[in-house]
């Protein structure tokens, strides 16, 4: 066989043969597990938002081959948010992590060192339309002051707040701001979304930031989806029922 035979099968192996390493981090969320690439390979371009998808979106999984493979061969996965340079995993509560991270860390690796897309190109298109997401989002019409007030929540959030929550597995999307009541509005992805201490975290947390920087601000409100309120309104109600057994 020539040498140049040789070279070129060489570049051809190239891709399938370069180091690429996954690992875990934890979270706060004990169902929820970041895997990160820790060799700059990226799953979509570098700062994009976050996309969440659960795996009963049907019409956002036919855009995502990563979610629909790791759907499909990891089971007990219920939702998953893609970042940048990771995956969040949020699974059943009573499925163990060691029945689910191992296959997750194969299926990655071999994801990123194909230079697949996690994405298609039709994505945030189909995500933008699909029904359950961002429909109870409040809209406000600023005048000039107003508009600058929200121009600075935006970017406190991007600069100071979201590094640190995406550190954590999740990520934060800004929604709004009243400026008739000071309430800000965002919405929880990932790891910090259903997390035990997300109330925490967005209180005691980002809102005593937001406020400490931006005497406008007076309140921070977590937009929840659809299902997410039914959700809550249930759990609220099987609090009470056990609160009257209880006295």
């Amino acid at each position: 066989m020539s040498l140049t035979r040789l070279a070129l099968i060489s570049r051809r192996l190239q891709p399938l043969c370069r180091g690429v390493h996954v690992k875990t981090m934890s979270t706060p969320n004990e169902n929820a597990l970041k895997f990160i690439s820790t060799d700059g390979e990226l799953l979509q371009e570098r700062g994009k938002p976050s996309v969440e998808i659960k795996n009963t979106d049907e019409s956002l999984i036919k855009h995502s081959p990563l979610a629909a493979r790791i759907f499909t061969q990891c089971p007990g996965v219920e939702s998953l948010m893609i970042g940048d340079d990771f995956v969040t995993l949020n699974k059943d509560e009573m499925v163990h992590w060691n029945q689910v991270s191992p296959g997750v860390i194969d299926l990655l690796t071999q994801y990123l060192a194909s230079g697949k897309e996690a994405l298609s190109p039709d994505f945030y298109s189909v995500y933008e339309d699909s029904v359950g997401y961002d429909v109870n989002i409040p809209k406000f019409d600023y005048n000039e002051d107003e508009q600058e007030i929200s121009d600075m929540i935006e970017e406190l959030i991007q600069t100071r707040i979201r590094p640190a929550i995406m550190d954590d597995g999740g990520d934060i999307q800004y929604r709004g701001y009243d400026p008739q009541t000071g309430t800000v509005y965002l919405k929880l992805q990932g790891a910090c979304k259903s997390c035990s201490s997300s109330e925490v975290t967005l209180k005691h947390g980002i809102e005593s930031m937001l406020k400490h920087y931006i005497e406008e601000v007076q309140d921070v409100v977590q937009i929840l989806d659809p299902e997410e309120q039914v959700a809550l309104k249930e759990f609220e109600k099987l609090e009470k029922k056990l609160d009257a057994k209880s006295s």
